[in-house]
C-alpha cells in the first residue's frame, strides 16, 4: 500500500479553465506539466498548488503577522493533500530597485565585501602606492601645512553611522569633562538636551580642541591630536571651518599624497552604505549629466547658426556673446565655421571651459563696458552649475533637455568611493572583479594565489564564492557580470538566478514550482539546467516544472499533459 505522504493529491480543481480535475503528483520527483498554451498548466501549478501552499503558510502565522499580509483567496478546488512548503520561481524580473545588481541578488557581493575587508591590500587612490600607518608627528606636520589663520576643530570619532539613541556615550563624554560634541555634523554643547532617534544612523564626535593655525601652536596641536587619536581609537577628524574636512588614521596613510583611510571593514565595500558609496552618484553608478551630443545636436551648424543649443545663435549682444567674441580672438576661430570643422581644442574649450587659463575679455552694453582678465567655465559646466544651484523647477526642466543618464564620472560606473577602489586582491579591486563575467570570475577565484595566512583567513569565504559562481554557470548564466543592474535582466535570467540561489540554500522537503526555465537557453546549457534540477530533487525536494521543451519532458520522472485544446477547450488531464 502506497504511503499517502509520497504524493500530492489534488481533487476537484476548477481554477480558471480547469474542469474539476483530479491530479496525483509524486513527491521527491522531477514532474513536468505540459500542454498547449492556455491549456491550464499555470492554473494548476501556480494558481492552484502554489497559491494553496502560500495560503496555508499565511494561515499558520499569528493574527498579528497576518494583518500585514492580508487575506489570500482559497483556490477553487475540493481538496489538496500532502502539500509541501512551496516556492515559486516564475519567469519575471522582480527587481525594481536600481541599487540591486546580480552580485547583491545572489549575495556574492556580500562575500566580496568580507573578502576585501579581511585580505585586501590598500593602496593610495592618487598614486597607487601601498598605504601604511601614520604617526602622530606625520599628522601634525600635514596639518601645519594648512594656510596660516585656518580655523579648525579637532574631533575624535566615537560613533560612526550606527543606529541607536547612544545615551550612554553622551553621558560618558559629559563625565570625562568635555564641553562640546558634534552630532551628525552639528556642534552642540554637552549640556544641551541631546535626543537621538534610535532607528536612525548617527555619527558622534568629541570636540577635543578649537584652534586657529599660527606659529607656536605646534605643541598644543600635537597634544590635541594625540588625545583625539586615543579617544577615537586611532582616528582623528580635522574640520576646517571653511567646510573642508580631513580624516587621519594611525592605521593607514599614503606616505606621498597624505591620503588617509580608516581600518578596512565590510561596509566600506558596499555601495548601499554611505561609507562605501561614490559620493557623486550616491552608489547608483550613473547619474544625470549634460550630454555633449545633446548640447551640439547638429554638428554641421556653426556657432552663428546655434550649434551650441543651450547658448542659441551666437554672438549676440549679451554676456555670453561678449565672452565668445573674446574667446574667438584668443583662440582664433570663426563663428561661421561649422562645428565639425572647428579644431578639437576649440570645441573642448567651448564645451568644457578654459580651466585656469585666463584671457582678455571685453564687454559692452548700454549700462557698462570694460576690459578684464578672466576665464570661460564652458557650456557644460555652466549648465551643471545652474542645474545644481537653481531653485526653479522650470529652469531645471529646461536644462534636463540637454541631459541624459550616463555612467558616473566619479567612479566610472563602479558605484564605489575612489578610496575603496584602491583596495586590491591580486591587483584587482572590487569594481574590476565585479565587472568580470561569471565564467572568468570562476577561473580567477579557482587560481587565486594567497599566502598561508590569507588562505586561513579567507578559506570559508572563498568556498562560498566558488560555490555560488558554479551554481550560476550551471544554470546557463556564465556570461553575466555581477555589476549588471538587476532591473535589466530578462525574466528567464532572473528566474535562473533565483534558482541558483535556491540551490545554494540547500533546503530539503520543499516543493519548487518553475515556469519554463529552459526558455532562452543555449542547447549546451540545457543539460546543465536539467542536472541542476535533478540535484535539487536528489537532496529531497519535489520539482514541478511547466515546460514545452522536449529534452526537459524526456528527462522528467513523471509527466502531466493538459488539454486537449486551449482556453475553454482545455483544462483536462489527457495523459
Amino acid at each position: 500500500m502506497a504511503n499517502p505522504t509520497d504524493k500530492i493529491t489534488i481533487k476537484g480543481a476548477r481554477q480558471h479553465n480547469l474542469k474539476d480535475i483530479d491530479v496525483t503528483i509524486p513527491r521527491d520527483k522531477l514532474v513536468v506539466i505540459t500542454g498547449l498554451s492556455g491549456s491550464g498548466k499555470s492554473s494548476l501549478a501556480f494558481d492552484t498548488i502554489y497559491a494553496e501552499g502560500q495560503r496555508r503558510y499565511v494561515e499558520s502565522l499569528s493574527s498579528y503577522a497576518r494583518q500585514f499580509l492580508g487575506l489570500m483567496e482559497k483556490p477553487d478546488m475540493d481538496a489538496i493533500e500532502g502539500l509541501s512548503p512551496a516556492i515559486s520561481i516564475e519567469q519575471k524580473s522582480t527587481a525594481r530597485n536600481p541599487r540591486s545588481t546580480v552580485g547583491t541578488v545572489t549575495e556574492i557581493h556580500d562575500y566580496f565585501r568580507l573578502l576585501y575587508a579581511h585580505i585586501g591590500r590598500p593602496h593610495c587612490w592618487k598614486c597607487g602606492k601601498p598605504i601604511r600607518k601614520q604617526t602622530v608627528q606625520k599628522i601634525v606636520d600635514t596639518v601645519m601645512k594648512f594656510k596660516t589663520g585656518t580655523k579648525m576643530h579637532i574631533l575624535a570619532p566615537l560613533i560612526r553611522g550606527r543606529k541607536g539613541a547612544h545615551k550612554s556615550i553622551v553621558e560618558e563624554i559629559r563625565k570625562e569633562g568635555f564641553l562640546r560634541i558634534r552630532v551628525d555634523g552639528e556642534v552642540m554643547s554637552i549640556d544641551d538636551t541631546i535626543q537621538l532617534n534610535k532607528n536612525k544612523k548617527h555619527t558622534i564626535e568629541v570636540v577635543i580642541d578649537r584652534l586657529i593655525l599660527k606659529d607656536k601652536i605646534h605643541e598644543r596641536l600635537t597634544e590635541s591630536i594625540e588625545l583625539a587619536l586615543k579617544i577615537g581609537h586611532g582616528l582623528v577628524v580635522i574640520n576646517e571651518l571653511s567646510n573642508r574636512e580631513h580624516l587621519f588614521s594611525e592605521h593607514f596613510a599614503c606616505p606621498t599624497c597624505e591620503v588617509s583611510m580608516e581600518e578596512l571593514v565590510p561596509r566600506m565595500f558596499s555601495f548601499n552604505s554611505p561609507y562605501g558609496a561614490c559620493q557623486k552618484c550616491d552608489g547608483l553608478g550613473s547619474h544625470m549629466e549634460v550630454d555633449p551630443n545633446m548640447i551640439v545636436p547638429d554638428k554641421s551648424k556653426s556657432l552663428i547658426q546655434g550649434a551650441i543649443a543651450s547658448l542659441g545663435e551666437q554672438p549676440r549682444g549679451n554676456w555670453y556673446g561678449s565672452i565668445l567674441k573674446s574667446l574667438s580672438r584668443h583662440f582664433n576661430f570663426n563663428f561661421t565655421t561649422p562645428w565639425i570643422k572647428l579644431d578639437q581644442e576649440v570645441r573642448q574649450v567651448l564645451l568644457f571651459g578654459t580651466g585656469n587659463e585666463k584671457f582678455k575679455m571685453e564687454y559692452r552694453s548700454e549700462r557698462w563696458s570694460g576690459t578684464y582678465s578672466g576665464g570661460w567655465e564652458g557650456a557644460i559646466p555652466n549648465l551643471m552649475r545652474r542645474y545644481t544651484q537653481t531653485k526653479s523647477s522650470g529652469i531645471r526642466e529646461w536644462i534636463e533637455q540637454f541631459m541624459s543618464m550616463r555612467p558616473c564620472s566619479g567612479c566610472n560606473g563602479t558605484r564605489l568611493r575612489k578610496e575603496t577602489l584602491g583596495v586590491t586582491i591580486q591587483n584587482k579591486n572590487i569594481g574590476a572583479v565585479s565587472a568580470m563575467s561569471i565564467q572568468d570570475l570562476r577561473t580567477f577565484f579557482n587560481t587565486l594565489e594567497l599566502t598561508k595566512m590569507e588562505h586561513d583567513i579567507a578559506d570559508q569565504i572563498l568556498k562560498e564564492i566558488r560555490q555560488r559562481l558554479s551554481f550560476l554557470v550551471n544554470v546557463g548564466l556564465s556570461y553575466l557580470t555581477l555589476d549588471r543592474s538587476a532591473v535589466t535582466l530578462s525574466g528567464g535570467e532572473a528566474q535562473r538566478i533565483r534558482l541558483a540561489t535556491q540551490i545554494g540554500s540547500q533546503l530539503m522537503g520543499v516543493l519548487y514550482i518553475l515556469d519554463e526555465p529552459s526558455i532562452g537557453l543555449h542547447p549546451r546549457d540545457n543539460n546543465r539546467l536539467l542536472n541542476t534540477l535533478k540535484s535539487l530533487r536528489d537532496i529531497g525536494n519535489s520539482i514541478l516544472v511547466v515546460e514545452h521543451d522536449k529534452e526537459t519532458i524526456e528527462a522528467a520522472d513523471y509527466v502531466i499533459d493538459l488539454g486537449p485544446g486551449a482556453g475553454k477547450y482545455g483544462g483536462e488531464v489527457t495523459f
